[in-house]
């Protein structure tokens, strides 16, 4: 398999996909992308390296292990009977740790990253990292800071390539985001790797006892890993832009492992909140329940790989009036021809398709032909 669509991993907030499903529009993007081109279902990826799942951990009953308090709040985003087909992976999981030490030590070898003496502000009531600046720590709210030296995994930014060129977005040439590609690349030339987390890729193999991967990097690592399963050339994350502006530099020397590329798939924010807007516009059409949730899950996820900022919810209407035109019209048989230029375009990431009458119309009459519509979440 060529490519393959994955999110990128959604951190493990105190949220539902009923609550807030805007949070879904990196894995419903993958899934609608992965069906045109006939991939199969993926897995969901999660983000559960984070402080805040720490604090959350620390504030339960503390008879839970961690990876077991992390998978409950996973299963519990999702609505009834919608879990992932594929199941979901996470930035901490066994598979995603040993191909992450695979890659470091990788990079060690080819001296990409090195493990050094720094000194690092440092909490000097928890021992928590705590970045620069006069700030209480984040962990247990103490101001007293002290400098601590010590073993970490550092990374050295190559000097020949920027921190993110064209072949790291999946997107025709016309439509590269070149702000991005500059304000990416506003980091220091030595990034530290190593974090103190009390969940994460244990570093302790590489000599750096009580510090964890990066979660920056560890998602990179995570959508590698879920594409080690469908060994594909070309593996593409979904995105916001603000999300790869803060992660790009970290996952420098982790984009590419043993033939298989990664890219990100910029996408836009979406209106969800006022979804609830259309109930005029539906009435007038007539929409079925159906219709509804496949506008609102997988037609609006395609509208923000071409949106890359934010659709805005004055858009709606038009959009829905866009989908209808295109569903009432659909073949009662999809055109090999048409359908084959799509997977070309959806492969070289060209977004122009989705506002293309005919072409969208075909899409559908593809998805119907498949069997009853699902949501991406199922």
């Amino acid at each position: 398999m060529r490519h393959l669509f994955l999110n990128g991993p959604v951190q493990n907030g105190p949220f539902t996909f009923e609550t807030k499903p805007g949070k879904a529009v990196g894995i419903r993007l993958a899934a609608a992308l992965n069906a045109i081109i006939g991939a199969p279902p993926v897995p969901h990826l999660w983000n559960t390296v984070t402080l805040a799942g720490d604090l959350r951990h620390r504030q339960a009953d503390g008879t839970q292990a961690r990876e077991a308090f992390e998978a409950d709040l996973i299963a519990a985003k999702y609505p009834p009977g919608q879990s992932p087909v594929a199941g979901t992976l996470t930035d901490a999981d066994a598979e995603v740790a040993s191909l992450a030490l695979e890659m470091i030590e990788s990079n060690l070898r080819a001296g990409a990253l090195v493990v050094s003496r720094e000194t690092v502000p440092t909490c000097g009531a928890c021992g928590h990292m705590t970045g620069g600046g006069s700030h209480p720590c984040n962990a247990c709210g103490s101001t007293e800071t002290q400098p601590r030296t010590g073993l970490h995994l550092v990374a050295e930014l190559a000097k020949d390539r920027p921190v993110l060129d064209r072949s790291d977005i999946h997107a025709i040439y016309r439509q590269q985001p070149k702000h991005l590609q500059n304000t990416a690349s506003n980091v220091t030339q030595r990034l530290i790797l190593s974090r103190t987390r009390d969940h994460g890729i244990d570093l302790s193999p590489l000599g750096l006892a009580g510090l964890v991967l990066d979660p920056r990097v560890g998602i990179h690592a995570t959508v590698l890993a879920a594409a080690r399963r469908h060994q594909v050339d070309t593996v593409v994350m979904t995105i916001t832009q603000n999300a790869a502006n803060h992660v790009a530099a970290h996952g420098q020397h982790f984009r590419e492992h043993l033939g298989t590329r990664l890219q990100y798939a910029l996408h836009g924010h979406l209106p969800y909140d006022h979804t609830a807007d259309l109930r005029t516009v539906y009435e007038a059409y007539k929409a079925s329940p159906g219709t509804k949730t496949a506008f609102e899950t997988w037609f609006l996820p395609l509208i923000s790989l071409k949106e890359k900022t934010a659709t805005r919810p004055q858009q709606l209407p038009a959009l829905f009036k866009h989908y209808m035109r295109a569903h009432m019209v659909q073949p009662a048989e999809a055109d090999e021809a048409i359908i084959n230029a799509i997977r070309h375009a959806v492969a070289s990431g060209d977004a122009g398709w989705i506002m293309n009458k005919p072409e969208l119309a075909t899409v559908m009459a593809t998805r119907k032909a498949l069997g009853p519509d699902r949501t991406p979440e199922s």
